[in-house]
């Protein structure tokens, strides 16, 4: 399993980014994963990511999920995807 994930959430600070930012500690908090989930509101970042659309949720700098925010168990899912595979 991967140790050393990065995992983002990329949004303007509305209500669904952060909703997606607090799903997103409870996923890694559900999977005990020692990492921090980082909180991205600058404009600039977020245009490098070539998303058109927020919240965005990215692991090891490239998007997974992009315009809506997926329950917990889906981001569960695509976390543990990522560090297994």
């Amino acid at each position: 399993m991967k140790a050393d994930v990065k995992i983002e959430v990329f949004g303007s600070g509305c209500p669904s980014c952060k909703r997606l930012f607090e799903r997103t500690q409870t996923a890694v908090a559900e999977l005990k994963l020692a990492t921090e989930v980082e909180y991205v509101t600058d404009l600039q970042r977020i245009v490098e990511m070539g998303v058109m659309s927020s919240p965005v949720l990215a692991i090891d700098g490239e998007p997974v999920w992009a315009g809506s925010v997926p329950e917990t168990e889906e981001i569960v899912e695509l976390i543990g995807r990522r560090i297994v595979g």
